[in-house]
Formats: structure tokens, sequence, C-alpha cells
């Protein structure tokens, strides 16, 4: 088998991500040499690649779906929100400036050779690769200009399916009005749709099915069922629950809970830095608005951030830094993780980002970030504690001034303190640059440990066993599972091989 798809989505976080990651791995299963490609990705969830560039994370995630480690080839454009009118630019992994809506418009014509001859090199190198697209092929005001849907699919010949999330309602309009506002050339390469998220007997959807399937002329290959617990690597903030609760809240293995609070900052990246926690017995890990959430905190973690002075004037506009500081005097242990880390300190001195200059941090950590125009990307590895501990780096705060008796929280391979752990009266405060150590089984195991006797929680215990990676697997494998059971494979494995039907049914009125 040779060739590629795009899945697409009706809506933002209609599940296009996941999808993408289930059929990856099915085709993985199938022995396969399948990769992965988002043209254009908007997030601040990003990993360091061992090619030394960013990619969004759920790339990351559909690589390690595919057996395969993430590459800046599998998202060759990245955008991070740094305010709700100006990004930073990712290209092929590297820094490439600050864009505004408007001023990205003139930029991406120039992008798509290059999205394009990715595609092409990575189709040349895989038998199969499977795109995911961008927000909505229906955004008719950006269509012009669009790189990562359409503008993608039709220069690439790329058969193309849209994924409708009917959890939020109006699934069969959104999908019919997805069609039928594309022009005729577009249209020609829509060729199913997939209802997702579904709870109930998918008996009852089959009038709805076969009326859309009669007025657009494409089939629905498959309804995929509404399954709690797929929570890991998420695009961004609109993907977790209402609640803010992350994770599958499995029972604690004592008689007690542990409660993580994560603020909900408005600009907060890798926040996925808490699904490792998230994914223990007995953790409750929920992201939170508003200062009375802390009161039953056993820890607070503050997650990385692409505002770093923006977001912790935030912090002190919502009364969540008071909180923070009100949390600490209580004796309760704070985590702080690159921006949250940042935020930590007694000053930060931002000439890159905010250009504010120096302002005060939280004063918890006895440390002093200042920002270095050059951005730090690494993937580094050291020890806490005996522990093995790995990461990666992705940021333009330094520490430029520690007291000289406060410890580091990690030892790097050179032998250098990374990050803090730092008590005083009060109670613990750990920080460090590195996202994604977490993830290491004993490290976590330890800062659980450590918290639990903080708080005095005698009847929690501390999970012995769990895997990271294996959850990570495990969720993987579910996705397969869902799209071997539920979509019409025969019917993906044709479009991927031969393309979109021809003679499909033009859907009136088009693009406008």
């Amino acid at each position: 088998m040779k060739g590629a798809l795009l899945v697409a989505g009706a809506t933002s976080d209609a599940g296009k991500s996941l999808v993408t990651a289930g059929i990856c791995r099915w085709l993985a299963r199938q022995g396969v040499r399948v990769a992965p490609f988002k043209a254009q990705n908007m997030s601040n969830n990003a990993v360091v690649t061992p090619d030394g560039g960013e990619i969004g994370r759920a790339q990351a995630l559909q690589a390690e779906a595919c057996g395969l480690a993430p590459s800046v080839r599998f998202n060759p454009v990245l955008l991070k929100p740094g305010s709700d009118r100006r990004s930073h630019l990712v290209v092929q992994g590297r820094a490439a400036g600050e864009v505004t809506a408007l001023s990205y418009r003139e930029v991406k014509p120039r992008l798509l050779g290059l999205v394009l001859d990715a595609l092409t090199d990575l189709r040349r190198d895989y038998d199969v690769v499977i795109c995911e697209g961008a927000g909505s092929p229906t955004e008719i005001n950006l269509r012009a200009t669009d790189i990562a849907n359409m503008g993608l699919a039709r220069p690439a010949k790329l058969p193309t399916i849209v994924v409708g999330d009917i959890d939020r309602g109006g699934v069969f309009a959104s999908l019919f009005g997805t069609l039928a506002l594309l022009d005729a050339e577009d249209q020609a390469l829509i060729s199913g749709f997939v209802i997702n998220k579904f709870r109930g007997d998918p008996r009852l959807l089959a009038p709805g099915i076969d009326r859309l399937t009669e007025l657009t002329g494409r089939p629905v290959l498959g309804t995929l069922p509404f399954v709690d617990g797929l929570w890991l690597d998420a695009e961004d903030s609109l993907s977790y629950s209402p609640d803010g609760v992350i994770g599958r809240g499995a029972p604690p293995l004592g008689s007690s809970w542990l409660r993580v609070v994560v603020p909900r900052l408005p600009r907060m990246s890798n926040v996925t830095d808490v699904d490792a926690l998230a994914a223990e017995p007995g953790v409750q890990v929920r992201l939170v608005r508003h200062p009375a959430a802390l009161a039953d905190a056993d820890l607070v973690v503050l997650p990385g951030s692409r505002a770093t002075v923006d977001d912790l004037a935030w912090l002190r506009r919502t009364g969540l830094a008071d909180a923070i500081l009100a949390h600490h005097r209580a004796g309760r242990p704070v985590v702080g993780i690159c921006g949250g880390f940042q935020m930590l300190a007694r000053t930060i001195t931002d000439t890159v980002e905010s250009n504010l200059g120096t302002v005060d941090g939280l004063g918890l950590a006895p440390v002093d970030i200042t920002f270095a125009p050059e951005k730090t990307l690494g993937r580094p590895a050291g020890t806490s504690d005996g522990e093995t501990v790995t990461g990666y780096e992705i940021h333009h705060g330094q520490v430029s001034g520690r007291h000289p008796a406060v410890p580091g929280w990690i030892t790097t391979g050179s032998g250098e303190d990374e990050g803090v752990r730092y008590s005083d009266a009060s109670g613990v405060v750990y920080g460090t640059h590195w996202h994604g150590t977490l993830e290491c089984d004993g490290f976590r195991r330890r800062l659980l440990t450590d918290v639990a006797v903080q708080r005095g929680l005698g009847g929690f215990v501390v999970p012995p066993d769990t895997d990271y990676l294996q959850v990570r697997a495990q969720a993987l494998d579910v996705l397969a599972n869902l799209v071997e059971a539920h979509l019409d494979t025969d019917a993906l494995i044709r479009l991927v091989g031969e393309g979109a039907p021809a003679g499909q049914p033009f859907l009136a009125p088009g693009a406008p």
C-alpha cells in the first residue's frame, strides 16, 4: 500500500488529532510503514525532537503511534500564541520570528512550497502518510492562503475525511455545511465523514446518516464512541473537560487522595507535563481559574507559559497569586515547571517576550531569571536522589542569580544544579526548566512520596508500578482498537491507495 490521507475536522477539537493517531497506530499494527504529518499547527504544547527542533505535542504522540521518534518533518510549521494578536512562528523546528494574524497571511504563501516539499519527502520515505488538518477546512475567510487543509489537499491530491464531534451537538449540520461551503475542486476531495464522541446506541443515528449520505453523496465511514480517559497530549485547553479534571481518576490504593491544582494560565504551555501525575491512581489533577479552588490542594503546580510575565500579572489580578502564597505559608508544596518556575523567582528580567524589563516574581524560589534573546532547545538528562531524569527544554528565561546554598532539584550530566528544591520555614518549593520530567517514573514517585509526607497523608499510597510509557502505549492501542472496530477500514485503505473517488457530486452553494 502506498498513499496518503488528510483527516480534517468540522470544528476545532472535533478529535481529529486522536483519530489521526488511531489510524496511524492501526496501520502500524498491520506492518505498514506509516508517518504522521501536520503542515501547520497552532499550539503552545510542544516538544523538542531528537533532531533539535520544536513540533506540536500532538504530532509527537502520532509519531509514537507509528513507532517513530518525533521529528520536525512531521510538523514543519508551528504557531505558538503569545497573545490574542501575536504568535511565535516556528519553521522546520526553528524560531522564525513573531507574526500577527494579518502579517502571517503574507508569510503563508511562501511556506506552502516548503510544506509540500516536506510532505513529498515523507511520501517517498514511508508507505503511508496520515495528515491532520488544522481547525476546519471551511474557514472561508482564510481559504485563499490556507496551507494546512484544502490548500494542502488540492496540490497534493489528498483524499480527505471530515471528523465531526456529535458531543457538542449539530454534527449533521456541521458536516453538511463543511462540504457545502467548499468550491467544486475542494469538494471533489472530500470522500467521507466520521462521527466522533457518540454516547448511546448508534442505531439511533441511522436515519441521520442515511439522509446525510443521500444529500452529499459521501458515506459516513463510521461512528466512534465517546471513551472517557483519552486525554493524553491535548492540543490546548479546549481539549480538557469543563470541570478542569485531567486524567482517569483511578481510585487510590490507600484511604486518601492526593489533590493537585494547576492554575489555568491564559497562555499556559506544555500543561501536558501534569498528565503523568493524572495517570497515577489516587491523584486528582484539576485545572482551575479561581483562588478558592486552592483551598483543599495538597500540591500546586505552576505550568509552563508562552507569556510568563503576562501570565504572572494574570495570577495577581485574579487573586491566584495570593492564594499560591497562602498555600505555601500553610506548609503545602509548590512545583513550578519552566515558565511556572520563572514565576516563583525573586525577579524576572524580560526584554524578549513582554519587554517590561525587571518585574517582581512570587519570591518563593531564591533565584533571579533573565530572558536571553536566543531560545534554549534541548533534551537534557540528569539525576535526582539517585533517579534518572530526562526531559526537554524550550525557554528564553535563564537563571541569572541564585543563593549559593540553594540546592538544585536535578543534577545535570555535567554536574550542575538544575532548578531548585528549596525549603524555608513554611514549606518546600520545587522548580525546573525541564519539561517531561514527571514522565520519569522514579522521579515522579519520589515527588509524590515527598508531597504525601509534607502533607501528612499517611493514607495515601504512592503507586509502585505505574509505567507512564505503558500508559501511553495502552491509550494508543485503545485508539487503534476503536478505528478497527468502528470505522470502515477497507474504505480507508481504498482512499489511501486510490485517492478520492471520481465523480463525487457537487453540493451547492459552494464557496462564496
